[in-house]
């Protein structure tokens, strides 16, 4: 199923837009799990069972994965085996590369990992993001939750920002089937003019809760004008709500805080809160 269906169904089973990121931090992970990489595995298993209804996708990042080393793979494999089937998964990769190891990238995600969607770094050129357009849905860093996003992102272009720029031939080369961008959630200002330059996409907005972006925030700037077209993410708010013996309970509460915020912002824009999905074009 390609990814903005896949999605549009999850959103309306869960009437939820929240994605979850899934970052094992090995020094964050509740010490009565043990330690290493199964105390990884059972961390995000039961966390899993404890958001998955809530959430309308999860986004494991692989770096989280890969510290672990030959088991991170494992962890992973283990994970996205854990995610409900109906449940569409964005390998957080940031991949971009020549066009050759570009499309070994988007191989390794889509066709070896299962993902239906990954990130991808724009700096190498547009034929670096073409084979994961090909293979799956490519969500294309444009903004950047970090604070250091400045440091290029804003790199002056006749007369516009890079960042700017970046979205301009994205839209121009890619589908909006298969190409959307990562507009952090603590950017409001700068989702807002990038919804103008791409009314049709979805916008992945990473950020919420721990890095400080506020999800009314980032939806009344982010939503397209059927109030759709944003996917919220948080990690460390959700995966970290507690360190103790509670913290399932306490991600599921975030978890369900989370979507509940978010629809509460979508009505007041106009957008119905009631399980529409993320426009699909």
């Amino acid at each position: 199923m390609p990814f903005l269906s896949k999605l549009a169904a999850s959103s309306r089973a869960r009437d939820s837009i929240i994605c979850v990121g899934l970052d094992p931090e090995p020094d964050r992970i509740p010490a009565h799990l043990g330690n290493g990489a199964q105390a990884a595995s059972r961390f995000l298993r039961r966390i899993l069972h404890a958001t998955s209804d809530h959430v309308a996708a999860y986004k494991p990042n692989l770096a989280f994965f890969e510290q672990y080393g030959q088991a991170g793979v494992d962890i992973l494999a283990l994970t996205l085996q854990d995610i409900p089937p109906g449940i569409p998964v964005i390998l957080d990769a940031k991949r971009g590369d020549v066009p050759t190891t570009s499309a070994a990238y988007a191989r390794a995600l889509f066709e070896r990992f299962g993902a239906d969607a990954a990130t991808v770094s724009p700096y190498v050129g547009l034929d670096s993001i073409a084979p994961f357009c090909e293979l799956g849905y490519a969500f294309v860093l444009a903004r950047t939750s970090n604070p250091g996003a400045r440091d290029l992102q804003d790199l002056d272009i006749g007369g516009r920002p890079l960042y700017e720029v970046v979205v301009d031939r994205c839209v121009e080369r890619f589908p909006a089937d298969v190409c959307g961008f990562v507009v952090g959630a603590t950017y409001p200002d700068e989702a807002r003019r990038l919804r103008s330059l791409a009314p049709d996409r979805l916008f992945l907005l990473p950020g919420v809760g721990a890095q400080g972006g506020r999800i009314d925030d980032a939806l009344v700037a982010a939503m397209d004008s059927d109030g759709g077209g944003v996917l919220p993410a948080a990690s460390r708010s959700v995966l970290y709500a507690s360190d103790g013996r509670d913290f399932e309970s306490a991600a599921a509460s975030a978890a369900r805080d989370l979507k509940d915020a978010a629809n509460a912002a979508r009505a007041q824009r106009g957008g119905s809160a009631g399980g529409r999905a993320p426009r699909l074009v």
